[in-house]
This record gives C-alpha cells, structure tokens and sequence, in this order.
C-alpha cells in the first residue's frame, strides 16, 4: 500500500495538512490525502509503491565505501541541513558557523534572509540556500524593483565571502492559508529578471519548495500525479520556468507522517531504510524499499505526466523526530537516528531513484537544532540533530568519511512518546492511535476501467456488493463511481488493507477521511 502524508504548511509546522487520500500525502507518498501518499504528516497507505523505491540503492552502499575519503561530499549525492531558528535558547550565528565546519556540512538552507547568519557564514565555504519569505510573495509578484531590492539587501550585500546558490521563493505555498498561490509564478519571474540584471542568473539557482500535498495521487510511484487544479495554473508554468533556467524542483519529504498515520500498514524498517522485501510498483514492475524513494517517485512521475521527465528534483526537507506525544507513533530518538542515519548513507553512497537511477540526490536533513518556541505536538520541538547547547541529540554521519564508523544500530522497538510497544508486524510500533483509511474509486479513471474494477472486486475479488443493490442502502447516488468505491472499499478492507489492494489497474487509490456518497457509510472493516 502507499502512503499519504500530512503537509507541512510552513517550515515551522510541517504536520498541519493531510494529504487526502491513503497514508502518505507527499507530504504525498502513498497515503491519506486524496490520492496522495507522500504528504509529510500523512501516512502511508500503498506501501507497495513505496519500497519499490529502494530496491536500486540497498546494494550500493558498501560499495561505495570503498571510493576514496578524502572529500565531504560523493559526486553522486550530497547533504545539507535546514537551520530554523524558532527557539529561545539557540546559540549564536557565529557558534553555528563552527558547528557547521567542525562536522564537515557544507550546505545550509535558512527560511529567510538573515543577516547575522548571512554575515556569520562569510568564507566559511558554506553554500547557502535563503528564502524570500510567502508574506514577501504578492511585492516580489508585483514589483520587479522590489526584487532587485531584496537582492541587493540579502545577497550582493555579503558577495562574494557568502555564498547563496540558491533562493527559495515562498515554502509550501500551496498550503499557506493566507492564499498566496496566485502570486508564486509572477514572483519566480520578476526574481529571475532581477537576478539578471544583477549578473546573478548563472550562480544563482530560485525554485519553489513545494509539499507532497500537492500530488493528487502518489500511488503507486508510477501514477504520481499533481492536483488537477493547480496544473495548468502553477506547475505547468512552474516546470516550464525551471527547465528555462536550469533549476531543480524543490520537494519536502517526510515518510515519518505517512508512517506515523498508518504504522499499521507501512512496515518501520520500510520506513528507516533497513532491510526489507521491499514493495513493486504494480504500474511498472520497480521495486521499492524505502518510502523516502517512492515518495520523490510519485513526484518525477507527476512532473513526468506533464512532459518534464528532464526537470530534476531537490530534497529541501526531510527528517525524522526524536520526541513525540504519546499518539506520535515512531517519533523515538532511535528511529531519528535511523532514518537520518541510513538517509545520509543512502545519499552519499551514490545512486538515483527506482524511477530516475541516474539522478544525483541533494538532501537538506530537517533541521539542525530542537526549536522549543514552534507550536504543535511535541515532534514539532524535536526534529533537531543538535540540542541548543550543541551537544548531539543522537550519532549520525554527515560525510564519507563519517561512514567508514557508521552503524544502524538497533534500539527496542519504542510507540509514540517513547513508552515500551508490545511488538508488532509493522516494526514493532504500536498500532493503536493510528487512522483509518479507506479505497476509493478515481473519478479520472473513466467508466469503463471503473466498471471492470467493479465487476471484478464484486465477483471474483469477494467484496461485499449488497449494500449497492437497488433499494439497498447505498443504492444512492447511483453512478458507477460512487458503486466502484463502494467496492473498491470491501475489498481493499476485507484484505486488511494489505500493499496493493487498492489499484484496481490505477482506477482506485487510498483517503485518510470517510468517503461521502449520500447517507452511504463506508465500512472499515470485515
């Protein structure tokens, strides 16, 4: 099954939207938001997408240990880290700069532009990624002036002993509740003229970090596929402006929510990129094993689908808590170390995607310190990698030579809160506190597809058809959709909602919310 993820609205509150439909929104990976499984507070309800994903990489990793030490970074993969600064105790700039250089990281994103950061990492050779803020979208939409302004402040003031790469114009705007959607291309534009005119336009790279929420579907991989109506508006023009100026798609990546929602379902090592069977993609034969993987897949196949397979892709965030609420399923200090962990080698050791093997993989880890003033459940104040007095909250590598002494190492099996599980198929997390999910038939699939998926799962799949009987209870409304998720739904919950039970061919995909088709009541279970 796959997952859909909740999504972060901004950076300092990742959990707030649910993807819509199965577990994993990306924030839609393969799960609850309407056809989403990657979503970042989502959870995962096609798993089988998912760890088709890593099918391609579990092998590389001790190869590539045997490259040559000696750099920071792989050609093939590189990482950063995202330092959000929403905390009163955090130490200042210029500690910072040197924690950065005292473990080798040399690449930073910050979300906004500020000075003392700017001017601490000045010839710290560290490349920096900054943000023109959303409340900054709708000026830099309609002022080119404002642009070269704000370039002129927050990038040629400190040139060239800091080094910006790259600007990141807005962060998940497709879920800021201030609806700042509208002015996003027209802000990327006047900020590409202005980077022009300045001469920046070759050193300087600007993109839009965007939430798995934005998928439609994201189950399987192969089916990724962005919501309808942000299509022609935004990402048409959106990946026509990056594929012009050369700059990759900004994706937040988080299989922690998609996990959380669904650990029922979604196996932990799946999850932590530990061995694992692994789950094929039903649309084309890949293996995954690792959600991370299917997630981004869902994305290059969504960008795909609009005829921008060339347009490559960059992590901005990702990351795993180390602290939650007791219903915060796997946020333990052990399962941040292993994801964290087993993704920088991942990264490092070279190697793309099941669907883009040969992309070369930026990843920015989310995020350097616990932020003790960011609102929402715990998880929120304990993604950090460092607590504030810069003492590591846990052991991961960040260069390839951190790997040579590098060891996933096992912790007891913890449920959310970090109290004592009693073991469970899906890693050893409770289940208890997760959401349910139910199978949907896809309105885009056509009648045809929906009416043989039907025929089939009230046939020879089992599904319990009565209830859509004439005069039965969800007899109403009757169309061929409404009767297709109906049973869809039987089947997909009469196999336990086991990886692959709801595709149906591509004609059905997985929610986190109770479907609604009149007074119709969808079952959860059998």
């Amino acid at each position: 099954m796959f997952v859909v993820y909740k999504e972060a609205p901004a950076y300092s509150d990742k959990r707030y939207s649910l993807g819509s439909s199965l577990s994993f929104t990306l924030t839609p990976l393969f799960f609850p938001h309407s056809h989403n499984l990657f979503d970042r507070g989502g959870q995962w309800e096609e798993e089988g997408t998912k760890k088709m994903e890593q099918a391609y990489h579990h092998r590389l990793p001790c190869f590539l240990l045997l490259l040559p030490l000696l750099v920071p970074f792989a050609e093939g993969g590189s990482i950063g880290v995202n330092y959000g600064r929403i905390a009163s105790d955090l130490p200042s700039a210029t500690h910072v700069a040197s924690l950065l250089h005292s473990h080798s990281i040399s690449r930073v994103k910050i979300y906004d532009a500020d000075p003392s950061v700017l001017r601490s990492l000045s010839r710290s050779g560290i490349s920096l990624t900054i943000d023109l803020p959303n409340e900054q979208l709708f000026a830099a939409a309609r002022s080119r002036s404002f642009c070269l302004s704000w370039l002129r402040l927050n990038v040629l003031a400190y040139q060239p002993s800091t080094v910006v790469e790259s600007i990141a114009v807005g962060n998940e705007v497709f879920v800021d509740t201030h609806n700042t959607t509208r002015f996003l291309i027209p802000a990327l534009r006047n900020l590409q003229w202005a980077l022009t005119q300045l001469n920046l336009h070759n050193a300087i790279k600007i993109s839009t970090p965007i939430a798995l929420s934005a998928l439609r579907s994201s189950y399987p991989p192969s089916a990724g596929a962005f919501r309808t109506e942000l299509v022609e508006p935004v990402f048409k023009p959106l990946l026509q402006f990056l594929r012009e100026t050369g700059s990759p798609l900004m994706v937040n990546v988080y299989p922690f929510f998609a996990y959380e929602s669904n650990s029922d379902v979604i196996p932990l090592d799946y999850a932590l990129f530990r061995e694992n069977p692994g789950v094929v993609d039903p649309g084309n034969g890949l293996r995954y094993f690792n959600l991370f993987d299917a997630q981004l897949d869902a994305v290059f196949a969504a960008a795909s689908a609009l005829g921008f397979n060339d347009v490559p892709v960059v992590v901005t965030e990702t990351g795993w808590p180390s602290k939650g609420d007791e219903n915060e399923v796997g946020a333990t200090i052990d399962n941040a170390a292993a994801y964290n962990g087993n993704l920088v080698r991942r990264v490092l050791t070279g190697g793309g995607t099941p669907l883009r093997p040969k992309a070369d993989l930026t990843v920015y880890l989310f995020a350097l310190f616990n932020e003790n003033k960011k609102t929402g459940p715990t998880s929120e104040r304990n993604y950090g990698l460092f607590y504030p007095s810069e003492a590591k909250v846990y052991d991961i590598p960040f260069t390839l030579e951190d790997l040579k002494n590098y060891k996933d190492v096992r912790g007891a099996p913890v449920s959310g809160g970090g109290g004592q599980s009693t073991g469970s198929d899906s890693g050893g997390v409770s289940k208890s506190m997760t959401g349910q999910t139910w199978c949907v038939a896809s309105s885009e699939a056509g009648k045809e597809k929906l009416q043989g998926g039907l025929d089939y799962a009230c046939g020879e799949g089992g599904a319990d058809c009565k209830p859509i009987q004439p005069r039965a209870a969800c007899y109403e409304p009757n169309t061929v959709e409404a009767h297709a998720s109906y049973a869809f739904n039987s089947y997909y919950q009469k196999k336990k909602r086991a990886v692959g039970s709801c595709y149906f061919g591509g004609a059905a995909y997985i929610v986190s919310q109770p479907p609604k088709y009149g007074q119709c009541q969808f079952p959860t279970g059998y």
